[in-house]
């Protein structure tokens, strides 16, 4: 979003007068990683004890990398959800992720071919489910519309094939324009 809305204010001829806070024009798909399903690995009381090295590793993880690194995807989450849902935009945000992952799916270490299947089967399900959001309140995902998140996806490729119809007849380099962005 921060390279579009770059793009917008630099007047690139591939944003037709778009304002670089109208939300209303954003389509935002964020494919999630997937996350460990959410468990109490670790308690205030325990964590108090620890060393630098306790924070770095920690029955057989490293508690402080993982924070950071699911800190930094709830945060983007929960700010798009927040930005979109205030504007009552929600319809144009997607985010598809699954936190309830176990075992070997739930590493992003493991490149095994038993694995690698695995996740192909844990993405095909999770098409299958309800469109999630996040609760801003809880920070959990909760199912938030009878629609299925691979209902969802056929929703916004025919909003964003739209969409690229409307800029190649409004672009002045025509249809035959290879510059056109994809965002």
């Amino acid at each position: 979003m921060g390279e579009v809305t770059k793009e917008i204010m630099g007047e690139s001829s591939d944003f037709f007068a778009i304002k670089p806070m109208d939300y209303r024009r954003f389509l935002v798909i964020s494919p999630g990683t997937g996350s460990q399903k959410v468990q109490r690995k670790h308690d205030a009381s325990e964590a108090a004890k620890w060393g630098v090295l306790g924070w770095l590793s920690s029955k057989g993880g490293s508690p402080l990398v993982n924070a950071f690194m699911q800190a930094s995807a709830d945060m983007v989450d929960f700010r798009l959800s927040a930005v979109f849902r205030a504007l009552h935009l929600e319809a144009n945000y997607l985010r598809i992720q699954d936190d309830t992952l176990s075992g070997e799916v739930a590493s992003v270490d493991i490149a095994t071919k038993k694995n690698l299947n695995g996740l192909v089967k844990t993405g095909e399900a999770l098409l299958k489910k309800p469109v999630s959001r996040v609760d801003l309140e809880t920070g959990l995902f909760e199912a938030s519309k009878p629609e299925t998140n691979e209902e969802a996806l056929r929703r916004f490729a025919k909003l964003f094939s739209n969409e690229r119809k409307l800029r190649h007849a409004r672009s002045p380099h025509g249809h035959n324009s290879t510059n056109l962005k994809r965002c």
